[in-house]
């Protein structure tokens, strides 16, 4: 053949690779979207949303309120990430096992802000958040599970710093599209809500290769074995169960810095409503800043080195010395330096802690089952920190505003769970 013939004439083989790679990246891309979004459309209301409706509905008793319906919606999350994982992983509808559930749990989400925004007493506003928790969560245990589908365990690392910080990137998204939402209730839980639905139809159409479970590998189904399964014994995966634990603790410590910022910059810093939520926002932007260099960071470094746990540990210890700051800050600035010290830290820490706990699921066939259940230490917090919360509040403090003992628990928490992950012996 003459060199004239070969002329323009891709080689098979290299323009398999670039398909594979131009898949791979869309596919990064629209999870990155559909992440961020639907953290926002949950984030927004713990930030702002329901803060400023529950101040509305129960003004004497803001904070025990705001409390109950957090604590509500926690417990549920708790329950729904693994249980949707596991449906997720046994699913064999022609539309996938992912795509069913992360439209379905989208859907339902926009459905819960719905009802948050249009609740007119403090029952059907917990109950909104107690949907919205639901569907989110069958969206975030779908979600999850798409990296160890889908992603070379070489790229696992930064994919999941970049994932880690669309948390934060969605604080700031969310905040910002508050401000001029205050005003309207029902604007500030449906329009975040709907942009959730949105990011999640993107991805969910990108992943239209996604391919269902094959049913002759899976066991007879029961409700009975499916409950069962849902408990991972430590004794047989320590890694795993090491794992969960500072998961658990350290979300303890994150779950006291975002769940209160809001009545800190009232009560604390003495701002009004509108005030505290340009701080809130701004404290978002730090936050997002803190934790791109962190997780891009943390993860980069992470991939090039091999190793996880170092950079697990002293992500969660410099978190520490950011809940210790914002334990004493009494002033904005003092508070946005709080934040980007806890931010910095925070980042390294989701980046890689994500790709560790990849590393020490007990079965890959059974990823977001299992990744659900290691979801129980980030939802767990959010229950029981809100019902803690109160009492650390009242600490020698008659209004309720003992924050320095609040932050402090949070950074001995955080502290705990760092040298937890020392512990884990199958990964560096």
């Amino acid at each position: 053949m003459s060199e004239q013939d070969t002329v323009g004439r891709a080689d098979p083989a290299e323009a398999g690779t670039a398909r594979v790679t131009a898949s791979l990246g869309r596919y990064i891309a629209g999870l990155i979207v559909a992440q961020c979004l639907s953290f926002m459309a949950l984030f927004t209301p713990i930030l702002i949303s329901l803060s400023v409706r529950v101040g509305q509905l129960d003004p004497g008793h803001r904070t025990a309120s705001l409390s109950r319906v957090l604590a509500v919606g926690a417990v549920l999350a708790m329950i729904a990430n693994p249980l949707f994982g596991a449906l997720s992983d046994r699913t064999t509808s022609r539309f996938g096992r992912r795509r069913p559930w992360l439209l379905a749990g989208a859907l339902l989400a926009a459905l819960g802000t719905l009802v948050c925004g249009t609740a007119a007493d403090l029952g059907t506003l917990t109950a909104g958040w107690a949907l919205t928790q639901l569907g989110a969560n069958a969206v975030f245990a779908a979600l999850l599970a798409t990296v160890p589908d889908r992603v070379p365990v070489h790229l696992q690392g930064r994919v999941s710093g970049a994932v880690g910080m669309t948390l934060y990137m969605a604080m700031v998204l969310g905040t910002v599209i508050a401000q001029p939402l205050v005003g309207s209730t029902l604007l500030l839980f449906l329009v975040p809500g709907l942009l959730g639905l949105a990011g999640v139809t993107v991805l969910v159409w990108i992943m239209r290769d996604d391919a269902p479970a094959d049913p002759a590998a899976l066991p007879p189904f029961r409700w009975g074995g499916l409950v069962r399964s849902l408990w991972v014994s430590p004794r047989r995966h320590p890694d795993f169960a090491w794992n969960l634990c500072g998961r658990f603790l350290m979300f303890c410590g994150i779950s006291t810095m975002t769940g209160y910022q809001f009545y800190f910059a009232v009560d604390r810093l003495g701002q009004s409503v509108s005030g505290a939520s340009a701080t809130v926002a701004v404290a978002a932007v730090v936050t997002m800043a803190g934790t791109a260099i962190g997780s891009l960071g943390g993860g980069w470094l992470s991939d090039r080195s091999g190793r996880r746990k170092i950079f697990v540990f002293i992500g969660a210890l410099v978190s520490v010395a950011g809940l210790a700051l914002t334990a004493y800050a009494h002033t904005t600035a003092s508070f946005y330096t709080a934040v980007a010290v806890f931010s910095l830290g925070l980042g390294s820490y989701m980046a890689v802690d994500t790709a560790l706990a990849i590393a020490v699921l007990p079965d890959r066939a059974e990823a977001a089952k299992d990744l659900g259940v290691l979801n129980i230490g980030n939802a767990l917090p959010q229950s029981l920190i809100p019902a803690l919360a109160p009492a650390f509040l009242a600490i020698g403090s008659t209004a309720g505003t003992n924050y320095a003992a609040l932050y402090l628990f949070g950074a001995v928490c955080a502290c705990a769970g760092a040298f937890a992950i020392h512990f884990v012996r199958a990964v560096r």
